[in-house]
């Protein structure tokens, strides 16, 4: 479950790391505390923290979903890419939906009736997303948002001077928090994280379970590649290729979730997103090139793992299970 306990825990570590961070990049750089630069982090962080909420839920339940970022992408550009077409608002939202319900439940059913690991099987269905959305639903690899529509007012909706991202993502952790914490269910996705065997063993449906936790983690990432619309007006395919997926990973990690299962919850992925959007935004103010970005992040993503690995080894269950 959630970490408690009245010590220096990662997620406190974590979140004080963030302020102390914030404060020196407030004070250290110019244009950091700018309300314009504080509205583009709470911005990307309400991105980046929606789609760690999901690959939380999977990791939590001993699973990964690579799959997310092209879910993220596709579905949003071939939403995009209908309503430009001149669909009605209705059919486009509902096609899309049903069509990432069906990558959440074709992921969940691999990986629990077809026991294949979960990094090959969402690996796998992430380009075959990308390749199917592609070649066959969308002209381009960039897709506009059309004039005038819902998304377009989102993103420049504010409340109290919030940029509305920032309660969409409040919104979708207290949900997270309410599901892992209060339901039978999110109880269900610790305990099989916990330990796999002896939840099946006691009757839990461990093989409707990760079904469940695949849907959604698609239904978050459709949402985060909604709000991505709503920003920048726009969906570009190729953030595929792009080092997010490894920025989701790094917020879930750095933030605490083990990812050996069982253990973590929505403060650690709210405090690891804090701190990457802050480092991220910074290390941007400072110049410092993509390849560095990349370096960086990669040497902190390796040590985090290392970490983790030290904090939650990986027993003999979790090789088995082909789980990362």
């Amino acid at each position: 479950m959630e970490q408690r306990g009245q010590g220096w825990t990662q997620e406190r570590i974590v979140f004080a790391l963030a302020v102390v961070l914030f404060i020196v990049a407030a004070l250290g750089l110019r244009g950091f505390a700018d309300p314009n630069n504080l509205i583009a982090i709470v911005r990307s962080v309400s991105v980046l923290g929606i789609l760690a909420l999901g690959m939380a839920v999977v990791i939590i339940g001993r699973g990964i979903d690579l799959s997310q970022v092209s879910v993220m992408a596709m579905s949003g550009a071939w939403y995009l890419q209908m309503l430009n077409d001149g669909r009605p608002e209705g059919m486009a939202l509902l096609t899309v939906l049903a069509f990432v319900v069906f990558i959440g439940l074709a992921n969940g059913f691999l990986v629990a009736y077809g026991d294949v690991p979960p990094i090959f099987a969402t690996l796998a269905s992430g380009a075959v997303v990308y390749g199917l959305v592609r070649s066959q639903f969308i002209g381009s690899e960039t897709v506009p948002l059309p004039p005038g529509h819902w998304l377009e007012a989102l993103g420049r909706m504010r409340l109290v001077t919030v940029p509305v991202e920032v309660f969409l993502f409040a919104g979708a952790s207290l949900l997270i928090f309410l599901f892992l914490r209060y339901t039978t269910w999110g109880r269900y996705t610790y305990l099989m994280g916990d330990n796999f065997q002896a939840a099946r063993t006691i009757g839990i449906p461990v093989r409707p379970m990760n079904l469940l936790r695949y849907v959604i983690s698609a239904l978050l990432a459709f949402a985060a590649g909604l709000l991505t619309a709503s920003n920048l007006f726009s969906i570009n395919t190729r953030v595929i290729t792009s080092t997010l997926l490894y920025d989701i990973i790094l917020v879930v990690v750095i933030g605490g979730i083990g990812l050996s299962g069982g253990k973590g919850g929505v403060r650690n992925v709210v405090g690891g997103a804090l701190l990457i959007g802050i480092m991220l935004n910074a290390m941007t103010i400072l110049d410092i090139s993509n390849i560095y970005q990349n370096l960086i992040k990669a040497i902190i993503l390796l040590a985090a793992i290392i970490i983790d690995s030290l904090m939650n080894p990986r027993d003999e269950q979790t090789a088995q299970q082909g789980d990362i």
